[in-house]
């Protein structure tokens, strides 16, 4: 797993490797260096070649001041402004804005026509102007600065993160820097990972600036393709069918007959060895025309189609028999069925992935989600959580806190779900897929989501680590069939790309 820090953690890792004895302008110095690297690297090399250099105030600008004279040095010509400069600068940054003069450097108060002038003659640009501290709306000079920085054709290089966005959620409230390279330190920030920062970081450089490996907090996590690869289990020689995990698939209403269908294939292909399918005999009957590898079990109906609250006890008798139980998708909102819904969660012998309906059967009731005998995964979307918990995700600040408060309130696995899904235990660790596409922005590929991870859980997969597994997978099959269908990808098309995705990974 890779670590993603937060602005406070980031902050914390500076504090904790000073205290080991590498001082502050050390670090500063081999940030700076860095960005250098990377500037030099975008500009094609430093012979015969410009770069302006755009500072802030603390230690983001300090970077850059030491940015500019590696370059200078190393014998590139330089142009070092400044955005409202502080008087009497001191620390690490004040330090290493004073020593430019050693390379013939004097840095430039930032004026639109000034700026505009050497950026029309620039090779390269770094963007040194806000950190990872940054919150809200860029204004004055400093917003100047930055549309001058969007409006050039200059590579641009950001220093830690893109200035203009938010260093904690990735928020972009106003203008910000589109980099083509952000040079980060020691571990990538929540900013450059979450939707709509991960869009301005461009190609994102991770350079290890002295920080100890075990001060490296690893609470936030970036899944990787070996991480998944870790997770996913293998067939025994000698095993059969119920060796490969038995998923019980609790779904669907005559008004919503394609979830349990959807639900079924995702996991058949996802490898469970035999998947059930409850429902109402009318449900039942249309699901069977679409999935031929499953078996059926008839559940009792309210007088509307769906399932009653009768059907409790077959359905735990069936929970017997199997692994894991999916529930929730298109079961609808009646009261009877949502009772149903809570009384098979609360006495499920099995671990439990609740999605949708499911999800809604617990509307404003997050907290009783506790009283259960096993496990459960929750993959709601942002309307979902907002239904579970009384207010919306961005009440928390960011989707890291959010996935994180439901798995608290709860005692689950929260996914929340979304380009940038995050999974949260209940212990606060976290981890974020990046594989999501805008193709899966479709109907039914929630479902195949949940029948993916449900046959992952029914294989012997940890609940954490099943929907990290899925989540990642079921991104690449959506990629997959976005590159065969384009913007006429159906959920079925991800189903089928699902093997293939576990193959991709594997040899990744």
């Amino acid at each position: 797993m890779r670590p993603v820090l937060t602005p406070q953690e980031a902050g914390e890792l500076d504090r904790a490797t000073q205290e080991r004895g590498v001082s502050a302008i050390d670090l500063m110095e081999r940030a700076g260096r860095a960005v250098a690297r990377g500037a030099a690297d975008a500009a094609g090399g430093v012979y015969g070649r410009r770069a302006v250099v755009v500072c802030g105030r603390g230690n983001n600008g300090g970077d850059g001041f030491v940015a500019a004279r590696c370059l200078a040095r190393d014998g590139m010509r330089v142009d070092v402004l400044e955005i409202e400069p502080a008087p009497g600068q001191d620390g690490s940054s004040g330090a290493n804005r004073a020593r430019l003069s050693e390379q013939g450097l004097e840095p430039r108060a930032w004026t639109r026509e000034h700026g505009g002038r050497v950026l029309a003659r620039a090779d390269v640009v770094v963007d040194a102007i806000f950190g990872t501290g940054f919150h809200g709306v860029a204004e004055g000079a400093w917003r100047a600065a930055i549309e001058a920085l969007v409006g050039s054709a200059v590579p641009t290089v950001s220093v830690d993160i893109p200035s203009g966005v938010d260093g904690a959620t990735g928020a972009v409230e106003g203008v910000a820097v589109r980099a083509d390279l952000t040079v980060t330190f020691g571990a990538v920030k929540t900013g450059c990972v979450l939707l709509p920062g991960a869009e301005h970081a461009g190609t994102i450089r991770v350079v290890d600036i002295g920080f100890a490996d075990d001060l490296v907090p690893h609470r936030l996590e970036l899944i990787e393709p070996a991480d998944v690869v870790s997770m996913l289990p293998s067939r025994e020689a000698d095993g059969h069918k119920r060796r490969s995990g038995v998923l019980l698939v609790v779904a669907g209403s005559p008004r919503m007959t394609g979830a349990p269908a959807l639900i079924a294939r995702a996991a058949a292909r996802m490898g469970a060895g035999l998947v059930t399918v409850a429902a109402p005999d009318d449900v039942l009957r249309a699901v069977q025309a679409h999935v031929t590898e499953a078996v059926f079990l008839p559940l009792p109906r309210t007088s509307d189609g769906g399932v009653s609250g009768a059907a409790l006890d077959p359905a735990l008798e069936a929970a017997g028999a199997a692994d894991a139980i999916a529930i929730g998708p298109g079961l609808g909102r009646d009261e009877d069925t949502a009772a149903f819904v809570r009384d098979l969660v609360a006495r499920s012998p099995v671990p439990v992935v609740l999605d949708a309906d499911g999800l809604n059967a617990f509307e404003g009731a997050a907290r009783s989600l506790r009283d259960r005998v096993s496990e459960a995964v929750l993959t709601p979307h942002d309307g979902e959580f907002a239904r579970l918990m009384g207010h919306a995700v961005d009440d928390d600040g960011d989707r890291v806190a959010a996935a994180r408060s439901l798995a608290a309130a709860t005692g689950t696995v929260a996914l929340l779900k979304g380009t940038r899904t995050v999974i949260s235990s209940p212990d606060g660790a976290a981890r974020i897929n990046a594989t999501g596409t805008p193709v899966l922005a479709t109907a039914g590929t929630g479902d195949v989501l949940t029948g993916a991870i449900g046959a992952l859980v029914a294989r012997g997969v940890e609940c954490f680590d099943a929907a990290c597994a899925g989540a990642f997978l079921h991104g690449v099959a959506g990629r997959l069939g976005g590159d065969r269908r384009g913007e006429g990808t159906v959920a079925g098309d991800v189903i089928e790309r699902l093997p293939e995705a576990i193959s991709i990974v594997a040899e990744a």
